[in-house]
Order: structure tokens, then sequence, then C-alpha cells
């Protein structure tokens, strides 16, 4: 066990003066902050007797991991429980539920504990703290920035945050559509949940846990690949004879953190940068200065042709403010990763000399390959981008895996990966029929890429991590050349450590996943004009995780270890660039965040605050639902096109209305007969005479209240039949000065 002297207690002194900062800078937001903080590290204090097995070769124990892994099974069971009507969704079942399973996980420790099992890190204490540290300071960093732009208005947050709101009130899942008053959610809505889950065992609000959930993963994005990339490392450096890693992990876990969480790409550093430069010293004069969505839109839109493509990564995501499917299921995708990478360390030399039946049952005995299949499960719930995947990236971790289990022998390499394809396939079915038993798919089948992206414009997206990887599996051939007893590709794999599998494998999948949009495409509704839009960002999203992990090993992996001096130098070039890459932070928070010198300037983090400035007509009415509706009655607002300040009642509030934003609902429907008959029905609420033909639709939509606000009178203008709607039922609120009311039918 690793003693911590006198000295170590020097560690106190940063908890403390974060601990201090956070008041001074998050000010009424301070205990949120420590809601969510304390809460996932009791989480994942309790779940480390299951997670210091699976990660039983990290340092750490895997000690951030079980944060994010207490997060999932806890509150995957409760959704699990609740779907199929054993429970209803409320504050006192989620805790009693996540309390019943740490208690689970904590009798496992004892009953593990007395094979003389270690689960706790207690031989790498300073780590630990470590991670604390780093995950403390750029969680505080963040949810500090976002105190300056809180707003969940603007690009698609209205939705995000609607999912929240209409989950929170609901008991039930799937809670009803909050744009669709008569059809539940037809979305991947499960990363919402897990911050509404979130919002209900640590007592905090809507409101704010809006805006702290993605500052949470944001710091889950910087701490997950630190800890992965720095065990990596490790690894190599251990096998080769070097104990004393320290410096050497510390550091390319850092870049890992940085290349996945903080950095751009090298769109900014041409652009941004080495142009203007250029320009300047050529006299000219420059035109405009840099937006940082531009590094997100770039093929398609520079030079602009009709093939508008997305590319977006996570430092984007976390300083534009939407908590989208993709944002959210970032930790439990790093969360795979990490169980991927330990799955390979623990058994690459597990043996199974077993044949038939007991060779089948071994192989479906592996503890990684279940948490993967559930985590794959829960991807068709939280983002199905990701199961596809996922899928394709674990089955070929495994497939070198077994490769490295049974050298020499194809047969049963096949038949191992063919037994964990079917684990998985299976397994990730089953845990999540209660989604996909109500779910609608979207999908509308695959076609041929009819456009394609210039090459140029690839390498300035991807040309670094591309040239990092080429470079490192050119140093890792190098080095199997030099082991002359391994004769053949299974013998030079077998040979081969499991960091350099492993980052092969992140390598080649995220190649593979920015050259797919090249081919294919996956139909929507969105085709004319942006087919491979979704496709591409979806897919590329990914490679960029997968390619920053793999950066953070392969460039410290080269400079430490590499033959020849050549490899080493240019390993410290492209730490440079991956470097100057960060600098698209800066400008991103500079044109998105103003002020944030100076903390008085601070907003704080409640999601509607904008609410009295953007939409003050309509302020107090959406206050007064939210502070005296329960359930979740139908409340009628016009409607209107998606990514507007229409819907602005039941985005605010989860209140369902008969028909919101049309293109998203077209998107998850797919009808839009049935769109277009209900946005006529409401524009007859609003602008008929006929008392009897309103109130006949009043009562086929089930509506409990009208709203007349802003958005009304803008829509319908004159045409609104106000002495009509006031007279439909009770006045439960009015605002004379503006002429804001709401009537309860």
């Amino acid at each position: 066990m690793e003693q911590l002297t006198k000295k170590d207690l020097l560690f106190l002194i940063p908890f403390v003066l974060l601990a201090f900062l956070s008041g001074v800078l998050l000010k009424g937001d301070s205990f949120s902050f420590w809601a969510f903080y304390f809460g996932a590290l009791i989480l994942g204090a309790c779940a480390q007797p299951l997670t210091g097995r699976l990660f039983s070769r990290f340092d750490d124990k895997g000690w951030f991991f079980s944060k994010i892994l207490a997060i999932l099974i806890s509150g995957f069971t409760v959704w699990f429980l609740v779907s199929c009507r054993v429970i209803l969704f409320s504050t006192a079942t989620c805790i009693l539920v996540t309390a019943v399973l740490a208690g689970v996980c904590i009798w496992f420790g004892a009953v593990r504990k007395k094979d003389h099992t270690s689960f706790l890190p207690t031989a790498h204490l300073r780590l630990v703290i470590s991670e604390e540290l780093l995950f403390l300071a750029v969680f505080l960093m963040w949810t500090y920035l976002a105190g300056f732009n809180p707003a969940a208005n603007g690009t698609e947050k209205f939705m995000d945050y609607g999912f929240m709101e209409a989950m929170m009130r609901s008991t039930s899942m799937p809670a009803t559509d909050l744009w669709y008053s008569q059809g539940p959610i037809n979305y991947y809505y499960g990363g919402q949940y897990f911050a509404v889950f979130l919002t209900k065992i640590t007592f905090t609000r809507v409101e704010i846990t809006y805006n702290l959930m993605r500052m949470f993963i944001a710091g889950f994005a910087f701490v997950l690949p630190f800890s992965l990339a720095r065990q990596m490392i490790t690894d190599q450096l251990r096998k080769r004879g070097n104990e004393r890693t320290g410096l050497e992990g510390g550091l390319s876990g850092t870049v890992a953190g940085l290349a996945v969480s903080i950095t751009g790409n090298m769109h900014y550093v041409i652009y941004a940068l080495v142009i203007p430069f250029i320009n300047k010293i050529k006299g000219i004069e420059a035109q405009s200065s840099y937006w940082f969505p531009d590094a997100t839109r770039y093929i398609g839109h520079n030079p602009d042709v009709p093939d508008k493509t997305i590319h977006e990564f996570p430092c984007y995501s976390f300083v534009l403010g939407d908590l989208h499917a993709h944002v959210c299921n970032i930790i439990f995708v790093l969360l795979l990763l990490g169980i991927l990478y330990a799955y390979m360390v623990n058994t690459r030399e597990e043996k199974n000399e077993e044949k038939g039946f007991l060779f089948i049952l071994k192989e479906l005995s592996f503890p990684h390959i279940l948490l993967a299949s559930l985590l794959l499960g829960v991807f068709q719930w939280t983002n199905f981008w990701d199961f596809v995947i996922y899928f394709v990236v674990t089955g070929g971790t495994v497939l070198f895996v077994n490769i490295v289990r049974f050298p020499g022998r194809p047969s049963r390499v096949l038949a191992a990966t063919a037994v964990h394809a079917v684990e998985m396939a299976v397994v990730s079915s089953i845990v999540i029929l209660p989604f996909t038993l109500q779910f609608k798919t979207m999908v509308q089948g695959v076609a041929l890429a009819q456009n394609h992206s210039l090459f140029y414009q690839l390498m300035v997206l991807w040309g670094l991590p591309t040239v990092v990887f080429i470079l490192l599996l050119i140093v890792i051939i190098g080095d199997s050349r030099q082991n002359k007893e391994a004769k053949g590709l299974f013998a030079k794999m077998r040979a081969a450590s499991s960091p350099d599998l492993y980052a092969v494998i992140l390598g080649l999948c995220a190649i593979g996943l920015v050259a797919i949009p090249e081919i294919v495409y996956v139909r929507d509704i969105y085709e004319a004009g942006s087919a491979r839009a979704n496709t591409m960002f979806k897919l590329t999203y990914q490679a960029y995780m997968m390619f920053g992990i793999m950066m953070g090993y392969g460039i410290f992996r080269i400079l430490l270890l590499a033959r020849k001096m050549i490899f080493r130098i240019a390993s410290c070039m492209l730490l440079f660039l991956l470097v100057m890459t960060a600098g698209y932070f800066g400008k991103c928070v500079s044109s998105w965040f103003s002020g944030v010198f100076d903390p008085d300037r601070y907003q704080g983090l409640n999601a509607l605050a904008y609410l009295e400035g953007t939409l003050p007509e309509d302020a107090s009415g959406i206050r007064w639902l939210k502070a005296n509706i329960t359930g979740s009655p139908v409340v009628l607002e016009a409607n209107g096109d998606s990514y507007t300040t229409f819907d602005r009642v039941s985005a605010s509030t989860g209140l369902p209305t008969v028909l919101g934003w049309y293109v998203h609902e077209w998107l998850w429907r797919g009808d839009t007969a049935d769109l277009n008959v209900k946005s006529a029905d409401v524009e007859r609420i609003y602008t008929s005479e006929d008392e009897k033909e309103v109130r006949r639709l009043l009562a086929a939509y089930d509506v409990s209240y009208i709203f007349v606000g802003s958005k009304e009178k803008e829509k319908y203008s004159d045409r609104l039949n106000r002495d009509l709607l006031y007279g439909l039922g009770e006045i439960v609120f009015e605002d004379p000065g503006w002429g804001t009311f709401i009537v309860k039918v």
C-alpha cells in the first residue's frame, strides 16, 4: 500500500483552493456543483468493488470509470423497472434503487476482500488524488464558463431542455412527447434521461442541471481519456523495463484529455493563424475574423457546393451548449473504450482448451464482454449511431484479442469471435427491449454517396491524427521486425504489446469512420442538399475521440521509445501542431462567452433566466405554469418551425402541446400528413369563430390549457379570436401589461 506522507498533505491545498474558487466564481450555483461532484464520488466509491475487478490491471483500478459505471447501472436499472411498469419514476424510487445497488456492490467487495482480491487503488493513492484534482479543476472551469451563456435557447436547446422537463414531470417512461401530445417521445432520449436521473438523486433543478450536466460530461471527457492513455503508455514503458512512469504517463494522459475535450482541428490552425499571417506579410487586409463554428462546417461550405456536411467535435459541443444525444453519450462511449482496453489487458493470456459446449460456455463468461454488451444495448436508446459504430469497434477488439489468445489457430479465433458477436447481439437486444418495442425507427436505408470531399479538406480536418497513426504504425512494425522469433502475422500480433494493439485498433476504426461517408450515407429527410451531413457528423464525432486517445498515447510512444531520432523529432512536431489546435478553445471562449475574466458578469447556470429578456411577453405565464401545474396536461400553443422560439412554452415547462417543431417531428415520425392535419387544427382553434368546432377540437386533443402570448399573436395576427378563446373557460393567468393569458378549458 502506498503510504501518504506529510508532504502529500500538500495535495489538500489545491482542493481547498478549488472549493474556495467554486464559491467565489459560481456564487449560488456552487451547491448544485458540489452536489454533482460528491454524488458521483459516492456512487463511484460504492461501485469500486465491481470496477476494481474489471480494471484490475489499471493503476487506479478504474477509479474514474467507476463513477460512470455507477451512473450507468443505477440509472439504467431505474429506467428498466419504470419502463416495465414495476415502479414509478420519482426521486424516492431513484434513491431507493440506487441504495440497493450500492449495497450489493459493497457486499460484493466484502466477499472479494475475503479472497484477498484488492479492488481499491491503495498502491497508487497519489494518482487517484491527482485525477480527482484534474477532474474538479476542469469541471469547475467549464461550469464557470457555462454561466456566461446559460440560456437553453437557440440551436436544438429547446428540444434537449424540453425532454428533461418532460421526463422530470413524468412518472412513466417514455414520457409524453412535448411536441406531439398524442404519443410518447420517439427519439433517443436516454442521455437526457440520465441527466434527469442525476437531477433527482442530487436534489437539484432542471434549470440548473441542464448546464451542469453538459459541463459534468466535459470534465469526464478530459479525465477518462487521461486515465486510459496514461495507463496505456505506462504499460508500454513497464514492458520495456521502466517502472518510474509518473511524468511520462501524466503527460501522455494530459495530451489525450486535451485532444478529446479541449482542442479543435487543423482548420483553426490553418484558417485562423497561418493564412491570416501569410496575408499580413503580403499586405492583404483581413476579410473577416475567424468564427469558431467554421471548423465544423467546412466540407461543402468552403467552397460553397450543394453537398453541405457537418463534422463537429466535443469542444465545439461543450461551448455551444446543446445537451444532445451524441454529447450525453460521450461518458458511456469513453467507459466502453476503457472497458475494451481492460478486456485486452486482462484476457490476452486467457486460455480456452475446452471443446463444444464447454468452450462456448467459457467464452460467454467474460465480464468485460457482458458489460460491453449492456453498453451497446444502452446505446440503442442514448444514440443509435453509437450502437452501430461500437458494435464494430468492440468486435474488432475481440477479434484482435482472440488472434493473440489462439496464435496459429484460425478456427478457434473465428469460433470465439463468433460466440462473442452473438453474445453482444443477443444481450444488447434483450436489455433494451422496453425501448425498442415502443420505438419507430427513423432510418430510411443506406445509399451510395453521390458527392465526395475534396482530398485537401479531408487532410485539413483529419491529416494530423492520420499522420500520427501512420508514424506510430511504422514504429510498431519496426519493433516487430526486431523480434526475430515472431514468425507470421499471428506471432507478431502476439508479440506486440496490448497498448500498441489497442492504439492500432483505435486508429484503424477512426480512419474507417472518416472514410465511410465518402462511400455511403444513411438516408434521412435532409437528403436534398445535405445527404451526407448526418452520417459524417455522427461517424466522425466518434473518430475524433478515438483519434484523440490514440494521439495521446501514440505521440509519447514514438517520442520515448522509437529507435530512430527522425521519428522522435517528427513526434515533437506533431505534438506542437496538436497543442496549436488547443487555441481553438480560446477562440470559442472569446466568441461565445463574453467577459469571463470579470466574475461580476457571471450570469449563473439557470437555463431559463433568458425568458424575461428574450420572451418578456411570455415569461410570467411560463413561470406560472411551471409553478402551478403538476403532471403532464396538454397546453396548447402556436406551433412553428424548428430552430425558432416557437413552442417555447412546451420547451420551457415540459408540458406537451398538440404540435411543436415541425421538422423535428417529421424526422421522428416520418408522417407529414398527420402533422399537417394537426397544424391546421391548431390554427382553427386559435382563429375560428365557431365555438362548437373549437370545443370539439379541444376535446379531441385533450387540451387542458390554452396559452395566448407573443407567438400566437405573431403567427395569427388579426385572425386571432381572442374573445372566443377568453370565454372557453377559467382565466387562470393574465398579464394585463402584455395581454398574455392562459385559459383553463
